[in-house]
């Protein structure tokens, strides 16, 4: 399926699939949005009530590695311990990821590099506090034996891909959360939200990122 490289308005690259009518990240900035949604609605939340612990965060949607790019940069700068792992059915080519221009902008380009170049199923040291393991799975098909403080939710939008957006999906994943973790995610349809309550989490609306009103965080309570 054709995958075509496009400028975001922050001047970050996404990726698009003309086929599908998708992009992995909003027209409005690519860097931008993934800041908004997952570090500071996610990672940067998470070690704002529980300060000093390390955090172990799933990612649905590896994509384009921006997500784990900023999680393992704010992990350095912050000196926060983070086990990072991330499943993606269709992992992008070599010759996809070395034209995206992240590592550039954010001046990180060779932990960029890194992570893309990383072996897949492996645990690998990508710095001194960010342990990234990558699955080449999609998420129906996943299981592990951890849990996780965070679940960056990164699917395309249900419009899409409805199957990654029902109650059986979310109760998978409520499964996988520690007690009191929580799960983030850019879409906070009606329809998403009540799937996300029958799987038995408690979903909470917060703003979302620019050209989008609201955006969901959703919590296991203990």
């Amino acid at each position: 399926m054709e995958r075509l490289l496009q400028i975001t308005a922050d001047g970050s690259h996404t990726i698009s699939v003309p086929a599908m009518g998708v992009a992995y990240h909003s027209k409005h900035g690519a860097i931008a949005e993934s800041n908004h949604v997952f570090i500071e609605a996610g990672l940067k939340y998470y070690a704002s009530i529980n300060p000093g612990k390390s955090v172990a965060i799933l990612e649905m949607g590896f994509g384009t590695g921006l997500n784990c790019l900023l999680a393992a940069i704010y992990a350095k700068k912050q000196q926060l311990n983070v086990r990072y792992h991330t499943i993606e059915p269709f992992p992008l080519h070599t010759d996809e990821t070395d034209t995206l221009n992240y590592g550039e902008l954010l001046a990180e380009k060779e932990i960029f590099q890194y992570i893309h170049q990383s072996a897949w199923n492996e645990a690998i040291l990508i710095h001194s506090f960010f342990h990234l393991q990558k699955t080449p799975s999609a998420l129906q098909h996943f299981s592990t034996v951890d849990l996780f403080d965070c679940i960056f939710y990164d699917a395309f939008a249900p419009s899409v891909q409805p199957e990654l957006w029902t109650p059986e999906i979310f109760l998978q994943l409520f499964s996988m959360l520690k007690p009191n973790g929580f799960l983030v995610t850019y879409c906070s349809k009606t329809v998403v939200r009540r799937a996300m309550e029958a799987a038995g989490l408690r979903v909470t609306k917060i703003q979302g990122p620019f050209g989008k009103r609201e955006m969901v965080r959703a919590f296991k309570d203990a």
